[in-house]
């Protein structure tokens, strides 16, 4: 006799397996919230919406399972909401404001319908925290061998410029907004203690360092960007910004290559883990750079001093090796 106790609670829910497209999308579509600028929504075979400036900035980014995330450590809610975070800094990065998202899903067709649900529950909490008004308008499901997110995201500009990677300027302050190296710390602690004897992912211990090392873990799994400062940063003259997602030396020599101009850090700004701070991937805080003398947008913070050196990346005048996030590097094949 089977112990009922033991039966995790999807062993007797539905799948994708168990239902069609049009019934999966009919539970979906309620959690998710409706854009502000949404004229036309799901249901017809694209969106319309409202674009009162004329123009509109579009991003998009993918989460595979296996070398973006694992299943062991991240509920369905933090696939959902780190999706949303994701796209919308992307789209904060540019002074723009962030007002909708297309989502599509591929998934294997074993996968309890909670799954789906709880990714679709993490992105309407995402947009409603990070984003108020930015809803998800559309998006399209599939089969696949791993879980895959994939996120086109849409902001408005409000008649300001775009903030591009390539006008920073010598003497332009180089400045952050965000958590710096908080992810990294929370990725390391999940590859160090999320897992069992062999290595291997494991979510009763991921539940346990949660329980310790909940706000770092959290910074990894959950990220909390300051979507709501990349318009603020545009509005007070910022004259280059970019997302940091693969770490902040890695992301500075971007900007630094796109400006033609050097970046040099001040390591006292850099806090107590300089290389964390400098190699740690993922926060997707806000990189920006301000005329001098220039005061700073509120959550905004100095780190250093733009160069005339053309992509170079220093910390206190000396070359600084870039390291930080890649993902064709390390990945060790599993899915986890």
């Amino acid at each position: 006799m089977t112990n009922a106790a033991a039966v995790p609670s999807w062993a007797t829910e539905d799948t994708l397996a168990d239902l069609s497209e049009g019934e999966v999308l009919a539970r979906i579509f309620p959690r998710l919230p409706q854009a502000d600028t949404e004229l036309l929504g799901p249901g017809d075979d694209a969106a319309v919406l409202s674009a009162a400036d004329g123009r509109f900035v579009v991003t998009c980014d993918m989460m595979i399972q296996g070398p973006d995330f694992r299943l062991a450590w991240s509920t369905p809610h933090d696939l959902g909401w780190k999706a949303a975070a994701t796209n919308l800094s992307d789209i904060a990065a540019m002074g723009a404001r962030p007002t909708a998202l297309v989502v599509a899903i591929a998934a294997p067709p074993s996968t309890p319908i909670s799954v789906i649900l709880g990714i679709a529950d993490g992105l309407r909490d995402g947009c409603e925290a990070l984003a108020p008004g930015c809803g998800v308008v559309g998006g399209d499901l599939s089969a696949a061998d791993a879980l895959t997110l994939s996120i086109t995201a849409f902001g408005d500009l409000e008649g300001r410029p775009p903030v591009l990677r390539s006008g920073a300027r010598p003497g332009d302050v180089v400045a952050h907004a965000g958590r710096l190296g908080d992810a990294g710390i929370g990725l390391g602690l999940l590859f160090r203690f999320g897992v069992d004897e062999h290595g291997v992912p494991s979510r009763e211990q991921a539940d346990l360092l949660k329980d310790r090392h909940g706000a770092l873990v959290a910074a990894q799994l959950a990220p909390v960007p300051p979507i709501n400062l990349g318009p603020v940063a545009a509005a007070a003259g910022a004259t280059a910004m970019l997302d940091v997602s693969d770490g902040l030396a890695i992301d500075a020599g971007r900007l630094a290559r796109a400006s033609g101009v050097g970046i040099d850090f001040d390591s006292a700004a850099l806090g107590d883990n300089r290389e964390l701070a400098l190699g740690g991937g993922e926060d997707h805080g806000l990189l920006a750079t301000f005329p001098p003398h220039r005061r700073l947008p509120d959550g905004f913070r100095r780190l250093g001093a733009v160069t005339g050196e053309a992509g170079t990346v220093l910390v206190d005048g000396q070359p600084h090796t870039q390291g930080g996030w890649d993902p064709y590097r390390g990945w060790d094949g599993q899915a986890g």
